[in-house]
């Protein structure tokens, strides 16, 4: 049995981000609210108060009234204290954006520039990205926690280099390389893993999910207890690489054949329409028959993919992507299928969600990863 005691100075951090997480849960409380509710004594609040309050976290400006005696003074959390902003590389577009400590993004900018990392006029935009959200979202230097830089590739543990990025063919590219036109504290995050996080670091009814990632390729992550499992070497939730297709499929971008990627990529919908989602849908819903055979083989392949995620691990599933932005009209359709497949009787209705966060989920993800820093380091 371990003999490890807690220290007085790891009692006093954790007592600060108790009470720092109350008042953000709350929004406004008075000082007497946390003794109680949180069975500290007063001196143990008022230095901790005193110590959000230097930090420039807490404002107590307001005041809680009462029905008699003098006004409580309101401890008050305040959401732009910090801000981090998070980056998204996809292969025709940087999107940019710089989230509150709450996770609500507060400014937002989105180029169209084809992804070329030889390019240095490439990596200026990159820099001018991250400048154009600083700068509209009024982030001082002191107040900027970090930039997340979401890429469609496996990231190294440390979040310095590619270990895996064929579908931009930009494997063992660093992250200096990347941002060096970022002059702040930066890392690299797996863009799926950043999607699924920013979908359930809000929502707790997402405690174990599995995010589907339906873009310009095919990826997942695995939300067990709040947390992104990884697996051992960070490909847990590598969905796109599932082989679905036994003989005669597609060539995958990895080099094999009937990859789960090669049947449900956003191209294998916008091929039909020069590349427009938005057209493919419109087609859709009047009636094309070309875009009807089309989505009708895409859900086909969808519905059992995520049957064996539901049967793998019963947790709840999220659309998202690009693909998955579309997918509230279709989600009958999509249980109906789903459904058929299911000995038990599970309703695909009961766990089976389209994302709640469009095309910013990414940047957004990338940049929670610096919130969270920061909130557990309080």
């Amino acid at each position: 049995m371990g003999t490890d005691k807690i220290s007085a100075n790891e009692i006093k951090a954790k007592n600060r981000q108790n009470i720092y997480q109350y008042i953000r849960e709350r929004g406004s409380v008075s000082k007497q609210e946390i003794v109680v509710d949180m069975q500290l004594s007063l001196p143990t609040v008022t230095a901790n108060l005193d110590y959000l309050k230097k930090q420039g976290l807490i404002d107590t400006s307001g005041k809680i009234k009462h029905t008699g005696g003098r006004n409580a003074t309101a401890f008050s959390y305040i959401k732009n204290a910090r801000t981090a902003i998070g980056v998204d590389i996809t292969a025709n577009h940087i999107t940019a954006v710089a989230v509150d400590l709450s996770g609500e993004i507060v400014s937002m900018e989105r180029r169209r520039i084809q992804f070329n990392l030889e390019d240095d006029l490439y990596l200026r935009e990159i820099g001018e990205v991250v400048e154009c959200v600083k700068r509209d979202a009024q982030i001082a230097d002191t107040n900027l926690l970090g930039v997340g830089i979401s890429v469609q590739s496996l990231i190294s543990n440390d979040g310095e280099y590619i270990e895996y990025g064929k579908a931009l063919n930009f494997t063992r590219r660093r992250r200096e390389e990347i941002a060096a036109y970022v002059p702040y504290r930066s890392r690299l995050v797996h863009d799926s893993y950043a999607a699924g996080y920013r979908e359930t670091w809000t929502n707790h009814k997402f405690q174990n999910a599995f995010y589907i990632s339906l873009s310009n390729s095919v990826g997942g992550s695995v939300i067990i207890d709040d947390a992104i499992y990884e697996g051992n070497t960070h490909k847990g939730g590598e969905i796109g690489h599932l082989e679905v297709v036994s003989e005669g499929g597609e060539l995958c971008y990895c080099g094999r054949r009937g990859c789960f990627d090669t049947v449900c990529r956003a191209g294998k919908l916008t091929d039909y329409t020069e590349g427009s989602l938005e057209e493919f849908f419109h087609l859709l819903e009047n009636g094309d028959e070309t875009a009807r055979s089309l989505w009708n083989t895409y859900l086909d392949h969808l519905s059992r993919a995520i049957h064996n995620v539901r049967m793998l691990f019963d947790g709840m599933v999220i659309l998202g992507g690009y693909v998955g932005a579309y997918m509230g009209k279709y989600l009958d359709d999509i249980y109906r299928r789903v459904d058929e497949r299911n000995p038990f009787g599970d309703r695909a209705k009961d766990y089976l969600v389209e994302c709640q966060y469009k095309v910013e989920a990414s940047a957004a993800g990338a940049a929670l990863f610096y919130i969270d820093e920061f909130l557990e380091n309080i």
